[in-house]
């Protein structure tokens, strides 16, 4: 399948050959699906934090981020044009998705209340329409049209970080800014410093270079912070092979092989470059308006407090683990703090483990990287949510996507739609060791966690790999801590319409 020829261009793309081999067998053989043990909920898997449990854990937050100890990871790469999917389907006449109607008319009926509304309408009116005229008499194709083709091209082709999500009486903000002013809040070390870092596509560094060259001599006088902001692009060399539905690789007409964008999973390696210590993560569309920012900060803060928390603790452990004299009465209190802090179940069989098994084993289920997730009450989101997962080791707390588990079979099916909780994408990560080094991910990463993909290229049907998921099984190994958040914690916006919702409201 592989040719010498096809491995010179593997190598020259930044590819290893044993990876793009690995890659070709399980596009033909599949790795098998998570087997799903059960849905956490709370009290079995999810913690609920009262308030003074939040307010404790914040003020212990508070101590590390005066250190500088804190940044924030934001992929920020997605395009705005998904966003506008169903005008693109309405202006080329292509059928409408299930829901798309809707999502047309909710469109036209708060059109006003965009945060681009003003700066769109002036655009039509130079080119002689009336926007409010086009609402008013219900010409969505004709909207559509100027969405997609004319003088909204801009915002369409953009990415959905520079897309204007607020508009406030000074003006629209757009999700990269509100990102900012989070962070000013939540990040501010004592020297005033307010690290964060975005993952962008390279065709618009550009773009982002001027948009945050405008917002810092406005923003850092304002708010008495100096914003260290940086960028990454996900490297070449997390690009997966196409394969065509033959099970051989998608040649061009020159036969070269064809590479796909390795998907979020390959995400990793930018927050491995960071060498960062403790680092918030959040969807660049799960921005809020300021009167949202107070409370979410508060609970981001302790999540923080918890990894924190968690990190001084199993930290005291591990050094008497490591030790070559730990006696029985060490192992066994380091597995009752992971049994009951970080939900470590021991495999069948333990009693009957030697004492150096069971030190080998808790060496390696308890030095990983920690994350606190928050999750909230399922409101028929789609994604990924809380299980616990069976594996050779025992079970562990996992954040389970639909397509992880096995389509074919119905009782894990009806484990997968019992979860009553969601994965909004808001965690808190501890990436340093007891050493204070920092941890090498792919150490922890489960490489047959992939997701299989059908795309579509030059109008035939290929099979991707996408890495694991960066919350999925490029975490899979960690150790995961779920919290429960209030709902109006996350507020995504995968459609235009969701800007419209109560959550975005200034």
């Amino acid at each position: 399948m592989i040719t010498e020829r096809d491995l010179e261009q593997v190598h020259s793309h930044g590819i290893k050959t044993e990876e793009v081999l690995r890659q070709a067998a399980l596009l033909t053989d599949p790795p098998p699906f998570l087997p799903l043990d059960r849905p956490c909920a709370l009290g079995d898997g999810i913690l609920s934090l009262d308030a003074p449990a939040l307010e404790r854990l914040a003020v212990r937050a508070e101590r590390t981020r005066l250190l500088g100890r804190m940044m924030r990871f934001i992929p920020a790469s997605g395009r705005a044009s998904r966003m506008f999917h169903a005008f693109h389907s309405l202006c080329e006449g292509s059928e409408l998705e299930p829901g798309e109607e809707a999502e047309v008319k909710a469109c036209l009926e708060g059109f006003k209340n965009f945060a681009f509304y003003k700066s769109f309408k002036a655009d039509l009116h130079k080119s002689g329409l009336e926007l409010d005229r086009m609402l008013k008499e219900g010409r969505a194709k004709e909207l559509a049209q100027a969405l997609t083709g004319g003088a909204a091209t801009q915002l369409s082709d953009s990415p959905k970080a520079l897309l204007p999500f607020h508009e406030y009486a000074e003006g629209g903000r757009t999700a990269f800014e509100e990102h900012l002013l989070e962070g000013a809040a939540q990040l501010r070390d004592k020297n005033g410093a307010c690290r964060l870092h975005f993952t962008i596509s390279a065709e618009h560094k550009t773009r982002f270079d001027q948009h945050l060259a405008a917002l810092l001599p406005k923003l850092e006088p304002k708010l008495g912070v100096k914003f260290a902001v940086s960028f990454s692009v996900q490297g070449k060399g997390t690009d997966t092979l196409a394969m065509g539905l033959d099970n051989e690789p998608y040649r061009s007409p020159e036969g070269k092989l064809l590479f796909w964008a390795g998907g979020h999973g390959a995400l990793l390696h930018n927050l491995q470059r960071l060498h960062a210590d403790i680092v918030f993560i959040r969807n660049v569309d799960n921005a809020v308006p300021d009167r949202l920012k107070p409370a979410r900060c508060r609970h981001d803060l302790a999540m923080a407090g918890m990894v924190i928390e968690l990190q001084d603790e199993l930290y005291a452990y591990l050094p008497r683990v490591y030790s070559k004299a730990a006696d029985e009465t060490a192992l066994d209190e380091a597995l009752r703090f992971g049994r009951e802090r970080l939900g470590v179940v021991p495999p069948g069989g333990w009693d009957a483990f030697t004492r150096e098994d069971r030190r080998s084993w808790l060496i390696d289920r308890l030095d990983r990287p920690i994350r606190v997730c928050g999750v909230v009450p399922s409101a028929g989101e789609p994604g990924g949510g809380p299980f616990w997962v069976r594996e050779k080791e025992g079970l562990s707390l996992q954040i389970v996507e639909r397509a992880q588990v096995d389509p074919s079979s119905e009782e894990q099916g009806k484990v997968f739609a019992a979860s009553t909780h969601f994965n909004p994408v808001d965690m808190v990560c501890g990436l340093r060791d007891y050493l204070d080094e920092p941890f090498r991910l792919e150490r922890f990463v489960d490489k047959d966690a992939v997701f299989l993909a059908e795309k579509s290229w030059e109008g035939k049907k290929v099979k991707v790999v996408e890495h694991p998921g960066l919350w999925n099984g490029s975490m899979s190994r960690w150790h995961t801590v779920f919290v429960e958040m209030p709902l109006e914690m996350f507020q995504p916006a995968k459609r235009l319409s969701d800007l419209l919702r109560q959550g975005h409201t200034v």
